[in-house]
């Protein structure tokens, strides 16, 4: 519809897969399942259940009828018993055991842990293909001297592997949040309206064994080892700040990136993918715009921000529960993911398709090695007799003259040639020049991005190789 508001997360930016994971559909889903782990659980544990009221619970745990949930909303002004009642009329045998001495965020709270932890499994998916894919690109790029800068001011050189390196190494720090918050996710379980258990201390006759195991058993049954063993009503929105600060993490690694590949794309070193029919300005139709990082750092930028909305959340909450959480989160929390998402598959495409330009380095490289390679230059004058504080001062008079000559009159770096033309220094333009060799400035550039690769990088490419593979598409 062109005249209704669209979500471009939606429209332009997310992945199927992790709009399906924040669908309608997958919610209602989970909920039915968590209704049969909930029942399937009970009967275990001694209540009056049947196998035909679960066989009937399962029988219909997806073809949900949305028609009758929606129409009986309109009624009674809430979701989850609309879905009950749902639920029940395609299960008429199992019609009065379905939410047996659960509340709302039963189901509602379990299956936002279990999106959020599907989400981030398949966040993890996508930072393995882009973690080999800038690995790839360090390896191959490994040995090749570059100018590196300090404040965006020249510095010693580097590798364009090693800078690879760099985005690399935020990306494992990111991966290793991510790893953890996915180890230590767990489900609310049932912990009835203020967490107490009252209701199931009703049900089991005060068996705190039962009730203890019944949190178990669903926690397993829906693929956790574990509930959190206290909480109010929900669980404890401190998770959704955990959460989305992992999701910032990565949002911050990707910006970073976008920043420095748009200031290469600048000098000409490096571009991002363009492709043949793209057009990058409506007026000036030989520009190159490096949309694809600006688009990372514009979505990144609106993920670091929207993490501070679940923090202020959790802080904001009031004793065992307070509903100033429930609008926030339904956008907060999967708006991240989504961004991330799209963030991520920006980043895959653009790594696969990165442009350098190997005479454009070496040339910003050459402009500048005569003043790199100085503390060379003088040592072999200094073996050929050369006075080493005589021969420091010349050299910094002869360098603040090729650098006047560069700013003020735009032309090429002659350091060389002034200490040539000076008797002090005897040496040949030749001799000179032997000393600006660039792969002898990189120190061991080459050495650490292989290194890096294999003890940091493989193992975790090798630990998910299944992974491996994802084709990403760029809608617009």
């Amino acid at each position: 519809m062109k005249n209704v508001y669209e979500s471009p997360l939606n429209s332009r930016y997310a992945s199927k897969e992790m709009l399906y994971l924040f669908s309608p559909d997958f919610k209602f889903r989970t909920w039915r399942k968590l209704w049969i782990a909930l029942a399937e659980s009970e009967k275990e544990l001694g209540l009056p259940i049947t196998d035909e009221q679960i066989a009937e619970l399962k029988a219909h745990a997806d073809d949900i009828n949305y028609e009758v949930a929606e129409e009986r909303e309109k009624q009674v002004r809430h979701d989850v018993m609309s879905h009950v009642y749902a639920y029940g009329v395609q299960c008429p045998k199992a019609k009065g055991i379905i939410h047996l001495g659960a509340t709302s965020c039963y189901v509602g709270d379990n299956t936002d842990v279990i999106i959020m932890t599907e989400g981030m499994k398949l966040v993890r998916k996508k930072m393995v293909n882009l973690l080999k894919a800038l690995a790839d690109f360090a390896d191959e790029y490994k040995n090749m001297p570059c100018l590196a800068f300090t404040h965006f001011q020249p510095a010693q050189p580097t590798t364009v592997g090693k800078r690879a390196s760099l985005w690399l190494m935020d990306l494992l720090m990111d991966f290793d949040a991510l790893e953890h918050q996915i180890s230590t996710m767990r489900l609310l379980g049932s912990k009835g309206t203020t967490g107490t258990q009252a209701s199931f201390v009703e049900l089991f006759d005060g068996d705190s064994e039962k009730i203890k195991a019944l949190d178990q058993k669903i926690a397993e049954k829906m693929g956790f080892d574990r509930c959190f063993p206290v909480s109010g009503q929900t669980y404890p929105r401190k998770l959704d700040s955990q959460v989305l600060f992992v999701l910032s993490g990565i949002a911050q690694s990707a910006h970073k990136f976008s920043n420095d590949l748009r200031l290469l794309q600048h000098l000409k070193e490096i571009e991002e993918p363009f492709e043949k029919n793209q057009i990058g300005s409506s007026a000036m139709a030989y520009k190159r715009n490096p949309m694809r990082s600006e688009r990372i750092a514009s979505l990144a930028r609106y993920v670091i921000a929207d993490a501070l909305n679940p923090s202020i959340t959790a802080s904001g909450q009031w004793f065992e529960r307070t509903l100033d959480d429930s609008a926030n989160k339904r956008i907060s929390i999967p708006e991240a993911f989504l961004a991330v998402d799209a963030v991520l598959e920006l980043y895959i495409n653009v790594v696969s398709g990165l442009v350098v330009y190997p005479k454009m380095v070496a040339k910003h490289l050459n402009d500048e090695l005569p003043f790199m390679a100085t503390e060379n230059i003088m040592m072999a004058a200094v073996k050929k007799g050369g006075d080493r504080q005589e021969l420091h001062e010349r050299i910094r008079q002869h360098s603040m003259a090729a650098g006047r000559t560069v700013k003020v009159e735009g032309l090429p770096n002659d350091l060389p040639e002034r200490i040539a033309a000076d008797p002090a220094f005897s040496l040949t333009l030749e001799e000179i020049k032997a000393e600006m060799v660039p792969e002898n400035f990189v120190g061991r550039a080459p050495e650490q991005v292989t290194e890096f690769l294999e003890s940091e990088v493989k193992p975790i490419i090798e630990k998910y190789k299944d992974c491996l593979g994802l084709d990403v598409e760029i809608n617009v």
